[in-house]
C-alpha cells in the first residue's frame, strides 16, 4: 500500500527468487487466462463470495483488461496477495499485472523493478477506533498499540507521523487485512491504520459498524495504481490505456448501456476514436479496433464501477472527492485518445 514518494530502501522478501521477463500479450493470449494479482479480501476492492466469485473495484479492472485482451471479461484467474507476497508474485511471473491498492513510489517505480499504469484511486492513510475509546483525533493516539500491516509503506508513514508529533506506539504487526480485523476486534490494538478506502471496507464488513470511526485525520499520499513488471512496453500500454478508457468514458458519457450504440459512430471524433469507429489505435497495441467496447461493456465506465463497489449507494459508502472527474474538481483524467 502505501506513500506517494519516499526515497528509503523498501524490503521486499522473496525478490531473491529473480525477475521474470515481462508479461507480453503474446503469453497471455497462448495461456488464455489473464493473470490478475488482487487482495486477499478486501470487501468493495477485491473478495470472493461464498462459492468463489471475486468482485470489487480493482476486480473491475482486472475484468476490464481481460475483455479489452479476450473480448471476454471472465478470463481472469484472481491470485490473491498479501503485503508481503504481492511484489514477489509480480517479479516472478505469477501475474501479469497486480491491481492491489497499491500505491506508486519512488522505490517501487525503480528499485523494484515495477512500472505503474496509472492511478486509478487517490487515497490517504488514516487510522481506526472503537467509538467507546473517546478517541477524536490520532492526535490522542500517544501510546497506543497501533495494528499494522507488515511489507506496506503505512509503517514508514505511522513513525513519521509519531515521530513528527513527539508521539510513541506500540506497532502490532499483521500479514493481512483479515487477520488485522481480528486483532482489532479482539482488542489487541488500539487503533488500525492503513489506507482511508481500505478502513472504510473493513468496518462496513463489521457487525457492528456504528461503534467504530475512522478519525479524521489523513496522514499520507496514497495513489494507488495498476503496476506490471519493466520490461515491455506494450503490455504496459494495454493496462494503462484500459484504465484511461473506463477513465475517459465517464467523461464522455460512455456507459455499459450505451457503448454499443455508440460504438456504430457518433459527432464527437475522441469517442470515436476511443470506441475504434475511426483511427484504428487498437492496432497500435496489437489490439482489436473495437477493445474498449469490450473494456467498458465488462462492468461499465469508471463511474459505473466506483457507484457499483465503493460508492455512497454501497455499504462502503465512500464519496467520489479526489477521485472525481476534473471536469468536476477531482483529480482523475484520461489522456487524450488521439
Amino acid at each position: 500500500m502505501k506513500k506517494s514518494v519516499f526515497f528509503g530502501a523498501l524490503a521486499a522478501a522473496g525478490l531473491t527468487a529473480g525477475i521474470a521477463s515481462a508479461a507480453t500479450l503474446d503469453d497471455v493470449k497462448a495461456r488464455g487466462v489473464l493473470n490478475c494479482g488482487v487482495n486477499t479480501g478486501l470487501v468493495g476492492f477485491a473478495a470472493p463470495d461464498a462459492n468463489g466469485n471475486w468482485s470489487g473495484f480493482d476486480v473491475a479492472l482486472c475484468k476490464a483488461v481481460a475483455a479489452a485482451v479476450f473480448g471476454d471479461p471472465s478470463k481472469v484467474k484472481y491470485v490473491p496477495t498479501t503485503g508481503q507476497t504481492r511484489f514477489t508474485a509480480l517479479a516472478s511471473g505469477e501475474v501479469d499485472v497486480l491491481v492491489r491498492n497499491t500505491t506508486w513510489t519512488f522505490s517501487r517505480d525503480t528499485d523494484l523493478k515495477m512500472d505503474f499504469a496509472g492511478v486509478n484511486y487517490y487515497d490517504g492513510q488514516g487510522f481506526m477506533v472503537h467509538k467507546d475509546s473517546g478517541i477524536t483525533s490520532a492526535k490522542e493516539l500517544d501510546g497506543a498499540s497501533v495494528c499494522i500491516q507488515t511489507g506496506t509503506t503505512t509503517e514508514l508513514n505511522l513513525a513519521d507521523y509519531f515521530k513528527a508529533n513527539g508521539m510513541s506506539y506500540q506497532p502490532i504487526a499483521i500479514d493481512s487485512n483479515a487477520e488485522g480485523e481480528q486483532q482489532y476486534i479482539a482488542g489487541a490494538c488500539d487503533a488500525y491504520t492503513t489506507d482511508a478506502s481500505g478502513l472504510a471496507a473493513t468496518r462496513a464488513a463489521f457487525a457492528d459498524p456504528d461503534n467504530h470511526i475512522i478519525l479524521p485525520e489523513i496522514i499520507s499520499k496514497e495513489p494507488l495504481g495498476p503496476a506490471v513488471r519493466h520490461g515491455d512496453s506494450q503490455w504496459l500500454d494495454i493496462v494503462k490505456w484500459t484504465l484511461y478508457a473506463l477513465i475517459a468514458a465517464e467523461e464522455y458519457g460512455v456507459t455499459s448501456a450505451n457503448v454499443e450504440e455508440l460504438a456504430k459512430g457518433t459527432e464527437n471524433p475522441e469517442v470515436n476514436r476511443l470506441l475504434g469507429v475511426e483511427g484504428g489505435l487498437g492496432a497500435m497495441t496489437g489490439l482489436p479496433n473495437d477493445w474498449a467496447v469490450h473494456a467498458i461493456k465488462a462492468g461499465g465506465n469508471y463511474g459505473e464501477i466506483f457507484a457499483a463497489t465503493i460508492g455512497e449507494s454501497t455499504p462502503i459508502g465512500l464519496a467520489r472527492g479526489l477521485n472525481a472527474q476534473w471536469t468536476q474538481g477531482g483529480l482523475l483524467y484520461a489522456m487524450p485518445f488521439r
